[in-house]
């Protein structure tokens, strides 16, 4: 059972359910953009729940002395240096489900406002203009989706995708042929393939280091002039300044973007000049039903966490 000496530090925003669901059974402190005193911050609590937005690194873990757990309420590791906290004896929990629908469905309104020229033309009409016959879109039955990484978002994307009845490939050196079956993926053997034959091609790929950069210069000019790029999964995956290149030469046709190799996106930032991109702030999970499940399953595991671990000490 918890008790009220168990300190549970909240350094990004949740949902009220979240605390709500833990009232009564810990000390919560939420001490949001803690940036700089995050490591004066930790020093006696037992769980830090996060985001994004923080690096909880070896500085942070070694100040933590009454560290338990690392709660990120999202999906996505990659701020968490978890090799060393667990050796360090701390568990890493996440909610890797709870937003999967959310960022499937930002994923396939990014590919059908592509498709329409929506961006331009939503552009038109706020500057009083009446552009109707200025350009065309395509309709998506029968184009070819390439998704990077078949994991729970490509997989939903996937499914989605169908019901528009487009072709959907796949590359994912660690999905199954059976798994790429069963969704109707073709699945391909390797990433220049997908590049070559998609019309669409979306990132749903963790960011480790084989796929830092994974989409350079060279595989833009794989792409085909009219294909677009869509990236929900992680901004680093990407070559931002290749990504720039090809936009403004045309080597794409352009491209939908809700992460960013930085974040916030710098206020000068390139790509924020350039037309052919629609520019989301990392608002994939962003949706009222996405943000009460993270909340619920993020407490409800800190809860079963915390009594396991007194049950074994």
């Amino acid at each position: 059972m918890m008790t009220n000496d168990i300190k549970i530090l909240v350094i990004d925003p949740l949902d009220d359910e979240f605390f709500n669901i833990l009232n009564g059974k810990a000390i919560i402190i939420k001490a949001y953009d803690c940036h700089q005193n995050l490591i004066e911050l930790v020093r006696d609590v037992t769980v830090i729940v996060t985001r994004s937005s923080h690096k909880i690194d070896k500085a942070v873990i070694d100040n933590a002395k009454n560290l338990k757990i690392i709660a990120r309420a999202g999906v996505g590791l990659d701020n968490i240096e978890v090799d060393y906290a667990v050796r360090h004896g701390i568990t890493v929990i996440s909610t890797p489900d709870a937003s999967t629908r959310a960022v499937a469905e930002l994923t396939i309104g990014f590919i059908i406002a592509l498709a329409r020229q929506m961006s331009s033309f939503d552009r038109f009409m706020h500057d009083g203009e009446w552009c109707k016959n200025s350009k065309f879109g395509v309709e998506l039955v029968g184009k070819t989706l390439g998704i990077i990484g078949l994991g729970r978002i490509g997989s939903q994307v996937a499914k989605l995708a169908r019901t528009f009845r487009m072709r959907v490939i796949a590359y994912d050196p660690y999905i199954s042929p059976m798994k790429a079956e069963k969704l109707r993926v073709e699945l391909k053997k390797n990433l220049d393939d997908l590049l070559i034959e998609s019309d669409f091609v979306s990132v749903h790929a963790s960011l480790t280091s084989e796929t830092r950069g994974l989409i350079g210069e060279r595989e833009f000019r794989l792409m085909k002039s009219t294909a677009f790029l869509i990236n929900t999964a992680r901004g680093a995956i990407i070559d931002e300044n290749a990504l720039i290149k090809a936009l403004k030469e045309k080597w794409i046709a352009g491209a939908a973007l809700d992460v960013y190799a930085e974040e916030p996106l710098p206020r000068e930032h390139p790509l924020r000049k350039m037309e052919n991109t629609i520019l989301t702030p990392h608002i994939g999970g962003s949706t009222v039903e996405a943000q009460k499940k993270i909340a619920r399953i993020l407490a409800m595991k800190i809860m079963k966490t915390l009594e396991k671990l007194e049950r074994v000490g």
